[in-house]
């Protein structure tokens, strides 16, 4: 199939048709842009292979530098591998979970057997298997719903991961959410190990990260009820999306919105508490027009744009903040 399972498939006619992509001759690579959601659904995809295919291996394209994100890897000790391409390697078969060929340039141009999303649909997602549902608020949800049409209990381990992935990919579920979340998180909280969420979950600040927010104070704009930090160029984009996430604290800000830069892109992150807007067509409207990727969910959203399609705009960092402010000050819920 090349396009997304209808809604009337079952969960178990859903599983069978996943088997069918991979041979027990194969090695499956699964490979993600890691964050906690990603990660636990690739350790779920991997689970559901074991003894399935002669080897199934995972990867992550991006840099994982995010203390709390570290300390998930660490405390479960999940094992990956960084690659910076998909070609090459002797892989007959290759997964994309938590995400899409449209997503990343890394993914643009590769064939994949299996797509299982929770992101809208993309032109170019198309492959032996395709699931994509929009409306869940976690990957993690999905990927529980494959294991109990597998009739596989998840160890401790991977009940735990695909918990915290459901934990923070919702948001505590303050993000939009389904009953498919909630019924997958009380499922699984039966067998995680709450010890652990809680020892990951007050490992998100280092001594690093405390220097980003002193600068994020420093720079901090607020535009009627949007904040709004230029953090300039950053070593680590992940910085952009915990300063992005702080600021929501603000009683003043229903949008909280960071830029920087980051390998010759421009990359915007927003999130939003009000009733009315919408972050995804947000930053497709602002900055799609501006070239690259915009999109995102109703209450958090991305947009990454090289540099040299912004040239023209840009002239410095000081005019194109200036540009981003103008924009900005038409939000309002």
């Amino acid at each position: 199939m090349d396009h997304p399972f209808s809604k009337s498939v079952t969960a178990v006619e859903r599983y069978h048709r996943l088997l069918e992509v991979v041979s027990p001759e194969d090695t499956l690579g699964i490979v993600i842009n890691a964050d906690p959601d990603a990660i636990s659904s690739a350790l779920a995809l991997k689970r559901l292979f074991w003894r399935r295919a002669r080897r199934v291996m995972l990867y992550h394209i991006n840099p994982i530098e995010r203390a709390d994100n570290l300390a998930f890897i660490n405390l479960l000790k999940i094992k990956m591998q960084r690659i910076r391409s998909v070609r090459g390697r002797k892989i007959k078969k290759w997964a994309i979970v938590d995400s899409q060929p449209h997503h990343h340039d890394i993914f643009r141009t590769h064939c994949f057997d299996i797509i299982i999303d929770h992101h809208s649909l993309g032109p170019a997602s198309r492959a032996p298997l395709v699931d994509i549902r929009a409306d869940y608020g976690a990957n993690a949800t999905i990927m529980t719903e494959y294991l109990k049409a597998a009739r596989i209990t998840p160890s401790p381990r991977l009940a735990t991961a695909l918990f915290y992935g459901i934990k923070t990919d919702t948001d505590n579920f303050v993000r939009e959410s389904l009953p498919a979340d909630i019924n997958a998180f009380r499922y699984l909280y039966g067998f995680t190990n709450i010890h652990i969420i809680k020892k990951i979950e007050s490992s998100e600040i280092s001594k690093h990260t405390l220097a980003h927010f002193r600068l994020a104070m420093e720079r901090l704009v607020l535009i009627k009820n949007v904040a709004f930090v230029s953090m300039e160029e950053v070593d680590n984009p992940d910085v952009l999306v915990i300063i992005a996430d702080f600021f929501m604290k603000l009683s003043e800000a229903n949008w909280s919105i960071v830029t920087g830069t980051y390998e010759d892109r421009l990359i915007v992150i927003l999130r939003n508490a009000g009733f009315r807007s919408d972050a995804g067509r947000t930053v497709q409207r602002l900055f799609g027009s501006w070239g690259g990727l915009a999109g995102g969910h109703k209450s958090a959203a991305r947009a990454e744009i090289p540099l040299e399609d912004i040239a023209d705009k840009m002239g410095d960092l000081s005019l194109l903040n200036r540009r981003i402010m103008e924009k900005l000050k038409g939000l309002s819920d």
